[in-house]
């Protein structure tokens, strides 16, 4: 391992990123540090936007809990604006990463294109996204089926996470859009490996099932314990079981990157 730039901390993550990746024999740059940083800083902030929407969907709900469920559309409609401020903070988000790269590829003296248009299949991989397609079609079904149930507050629930699922996989779809469409930031053949290597990262980062396990945990209850609280625990479990499992058995990021760049 190269000794660490006690100078230069973000250099010298770059540095260990690059060993971890197969890429120890490539110099950290200022512009790969620089790509970088901003990612570890946008999975932080997206992590906390998540939290935060869970927390003003909470209270939504709890505080609409008391009155009739048709009384006022005024729950609802807070609902939807967490929505969209969820989304357009995500975006922003995805705005600041890729403001980011255009001023790292404008920097750069000259610039190389990926030899083979990056497809999502190479990229994030059909495991992560059948996994992807088949945690949001659980938990959408889940909702709709409580929406039969005869009781007020779980219809409500059941309203937040329907909200909640459609909002994140519209952001799911634009973000990892971005991340397949972005002209490459390289000027050669191991800055081009590292590029489709973040890629690779961003992609598996954007389907992590966060929401969709914790949505229908939280909301779906009502006046007594149903078969809607063990779907909804059953999610998660066996969710999280075949998440670990696609993510050991899978290739590794570096694999899959290399792999992306033969095959798109």
């Amino acid at each position: 391992m190269r000794p660490p730039d006690q100078t230069d901390p973000q250099r010298w993550l770059a540095g260990v990123w690059l060993e971890r990746h197969g890429l120890a024999d490539v110099e950290p740059t200022p512009l790969l540090a620089a790509r970088l940083a901003v990612r570890r800083r946008v999975r932080v902030a997206d992590s906390l936007l998540l939290a935060a929407f869970i927390v003003g969907a909470a209270l939504t709900h709890v505080s609409a809990l008391p009155s009739d469920v048709t009384s006022s559309w005024l729950p609802t409609l807070v609902l939807v604006a967490l929505v969209v401020g969820l989304l357009v903070a995500q975006w922003l988000l995805g705005w600041w990463v890729r403001h980011v790269d255009r001023r790292a590829g404008a920097r750069l003296a000259r610039r190389v294109a990926h030899p083979v248009q990056l497809g999502w299949s190479a990229v994030l991989g059909r495991s992560y996204a059948v996994f992807t397609v088949a945690s949001f079609s659980a938990a959408l079904l889940l909702a709709v089926s409580v929406l039969a149930v005869p009781d007020p507050g779980l219809r409500r629930g059941a309203t937040v996470v329907l909200i909640g699922l459609t909002g994140a996989a519209v952001g799911i779809v634009l973000q990892l859009r971005n991340v397949l469409a972005s002209p490459a930031v390289a000027d050669d053949e191991a800055s081009l490996t590292a590029d489709v290597i973040m890629r690779v990262e961003d992609a598996r980062a954007l389907v992590t099932p966060s929401l969709v396990w914790t949505l229908p945990a939280i909301f779906l209850y009502g006046e007594s314990f149903g078969w809607w609280n063990v779907a909804s625990i059953g999610l998660v479990v066996v969710g999280a079981i075949a998440y670990c499992l696609i993510h050991f058995r899978s290739t590794g990021v570096g694999t899959a990157a290399r792999r992306a760049m033969v095959t798109g």
